[in-house]
């Protein structure tokens, strides 16, 4: 039976640049004492996604964590998309199966020391999670402390880029304190980050001071106040009238009504796509699904829906990903269109990223001019995604940042399309591509992951479970006073230490 657990990920993982954009750490990269600003100001942020699984590290909520500046693993993605130094400082290999983290000296959030045995304890955690966090889908870790400093950590099979893949923001190291015995994890006052949670009003807001004894730096503001609002439109009136100093995925509608000061769009590895129920419904015809590609154009929705902030849909690596357009090869086993002769299909979306519900509209009237009779549904995401993953619905538009879990191009090929894959909204079960995954997850060699990547994304594109729509840009709101705010392409960090008004 096939899985719908979220977002379990398959390795091993690349040390390769991926992405052509550069942006600066959250650790120590843009560190600056607060000293010279007093206590600093604190910062006002609006974000689209409220905590959908109780701030658990181990789903959704582990970017919110991060991007706020809360959590942080051994290690980091630096600019060119490698492993960097994190609460690890430095690492190496011991044979096929181990590798040897020497930890920085750094403290919790509750005040006990980030030893060996707790990143040790919380990895364990980790290992152990129902669903599985992200980065561990497939793979089979244990770990153990090895010294005052050090921690071993080994793995069933040998994993050559281990160190990328506890850059994952749902392997974030806790302290003992945050696991309790009803199996909850509560990130609360037990991270190491340089803001620390100190009180969550549900799905509405969370309030975060700054951590002193960080051991990055103290952060130049006192704290954070973040508010969780889905409406895009709503959040960028907020940063226009000075209610908010941080606003993220602004809507590209709402663009132009920002001065060119308070606006920044970075480019980012999210793409947006018609996913196709290819095991039940009227898309379990290879043929009908075939007529639905064929019958959108990209091009609209780039130019008028995303009004010039998106590229039309290549495949499921878009141009952030600097490699993979010379190496993209046709689709491979497409079937021939079929006729719709009116068939009714429930088309679903959500609305926490504004420009969602358009282009679900306009692909509405694309496939209805080809012959489908479609039915649209749109929710705030967390009252979709069960739905989704159960294969409720016949289509889905859904944006997914391709490599924000792992860094890993074959990491959403394996999660998203192949039958045991955690996040598989498509629904696909294929032969031909869990084979063309495989082959792709086992290869180390660079060039020859990439191009495995890639032929195995041709598999993908062929079965016509996926549509790509279009590739992102993603269009931040920053107030004029406000400096430091980290662009990251990866979407895992907005804030950090040196981010202040």
């Amino acid at each position: 039976m096939r899985s719908h657990r979220r977002s379990r990920l398959l390795a091993p993982l690349l040390l390769l640049p991926l992405i052509s954009s550069c942006f600066a750490s959250g650790g120590g990269g843009d560190s600056g004492s607060g000293a010279e600003d007093g206590d600093g100001s604190r910062l006002r942020v609006g974000l689209a996604f409220p905590p959908a699984e109780n701030l658990s590290p181990y789903g959704a909520d582990a970017t919110l964590l991060s991007r706020l500046g809360v959590t942080e693993g051994l290690t980091v993605l630096d600019a060119n998309g490698s492993a960097a130094p994190a609460l690890a400082e430095s690492w190496r290999r011991d044979g096929d199966k181990a590798w040897e983290f020497t930890l920085r000296d750094a403290t919790f959030q509750d005040g006990t020391d980030v030893t060996p045995a707790a990143v040790a304890d919380s990895l364990t955690h980790a290992t152990k999670a129902e669903p599985a966090p992200a980065a561990l889908s497939g793979v089979s870790l244990t770990a153990e402390a090895d010294g005052d400093r050090t921690l071993r950590v080994t793995t069933a099979e040998p994993d050559p880029v281990l160190p990328l893949r506890l850059s994952s923001p749902s392997l974030a190291v806790l302290s003992a304190k945050a696991y309790g015995k009803s199996g909850k994890v509560d990130p609360v006052g037990t991270a190491t980050g340089p803001f620390e949670i100190t009180k969550v009003n549900g799905d509405t807001s969370a309030t975060l001071d700054r951590f002193d004894e960080y051991w990055g730096g103290r952060a130049q503001a006192s704290g954070v106040d973040a508010r969780f609002i889905a409406d895009g439109t709503a959040r960028a009136n907020a940063l226009r009238t000075g209610e908010f100093d941080i606003t993220e995925a602004v809507p590209v509608a709402q663009a132009a009504t920002l001065d060119k000061e308070t606006r920044r769009d970075t480019a980012t590895t999210r793409t947006t796509s018609l996913l196709l129920n290819a095991s039940q419904g009227t898309f379990e015809d290879a043929g009908l699904r075939a007529a639905a590609r064929a019958a959108v154009d990209t091009s609209v929705l780039a130019k008028d829906v995303y009004e010039g902030y998106a590229d039309p849909g290549a495949g499921i690596y878009g141009p952030a990903v600097t490699w993979a357009e010379d190496k993209r090869t046709e689709p491979v086993g497409r079937a021939a269109a079929g006729k719709p002769d009116g068939e009714t299909i429930t088309l679903a979306t959500y609305d926490n990223r504004p420009e969602l519900p358009e282009v679900a509209q306009v692909v509405e009237q694309q496939l209805e001019k080809a012959g489908f009779t479609v039915k649209l549904t749109v929710r705030e995401y967390s009252r979709l995604e069960s739905d989704a993953l159960e294969g409720k619905f016949d289509a889905f538009v859904l944006a997914r940042n391709t490599l924000l879990d792992t860094g890993d191009p074959v990491a959403i090929l394996a999660s998203d399309y192949t039958c045991d894959g955690g996040y598989n909204i498509a629904q696909l079960c294929d032969k031909d591509v869990d084979r063309a995954v495989a082959r792709a997850a086992g290869i180390a060699d660079g060039d020859e992951r990439q191009d495995a990547a890639m032929a195995a994304e041709a598999r993908v594109l062929g079965s016509d479970a996926v549509v790509p729509l279009v590739h992102q840009r993603i269009i931040t709101g920053v107030g004029t006073s406000v400096k430091g705010v980290i662009l990251d392409p990866y979407e895992r960090t907005l804030v950090g230490t040196g981010t202040r008004r």
